[in-house]
């Protein structure tokens, strides 16, 4: 069985993850959204709610690509987290030339923990390319519509955090 790790925040998860998730299950036959703790990014919803978003965005793309897809929480390095998931692969997602210089130094440093797990970069569509989870919570702070990002049951989650 192909193992692959699908890293990252996912704070909220968007529109261009799911795009990357949609072209890893064509690459793997399980695929593992590890979804990261990260305290030092502040994020706006808690790391329950996160795993949550991920697991009902993801739950049809798992049937309608025969792949399965489960969310898994992590704090350790992300080439542990690869190692405690059997991953031989990881998955990250580029959208510009700035995300690449940073992953290819990631790329490196992974390579020299563990030259077993390769790295894998993906892009996604290009109407999806430009979204970042940071710029989509800022538009929804300042009442934007995000819906053009995300699906509509994030939009309503972002929209019921914000009230708060």
């Amino acid at each position: 069985m192909r193992i692959g790790l699908y890293p990252g925040t996912f704070d909220p998860i968007t529109l261009g993850h799911i795009d990357i998730v949609k072209r890893a299950c064509q690459l793997v036959d399980r695929l593992v959204i590890g979804v990261a703790i990260n305290r030092d990014k502040g994020p706006l919803f808690t790391l329950e709610e996160r795993v949550a978003m991920v697991e009902a965005e993801c739950g049809a793309l798992a049937r309608e690509a025969g792949c399965e897809i489960t969310a898994h929480p992590f704090e350790n390095l992300l080439i542990d987290c690869a190692r405690d998931v059997g991953a031989k692969v990881i998955i990250r997602g580029l959208r510009a030339v700035a995300d690449f210089e940073y992953e290819f130094q990631m790329v490196g440093m992974n390579r020299k923990l563990d030259d077993t797990i390769d790295t894998v970069f993906l892009m996604a569509e290009a109407d999806h390319q430009s979204i970042a989870s940071k710029l989509v919570k800022e538009i929804a702070r300042l009442g934007g519509d995000v819906s053009h990002f995300v699906t509509p049951s994030v939009e309503r989650a972002l929209a019921e955090k914000l009230r708060r």
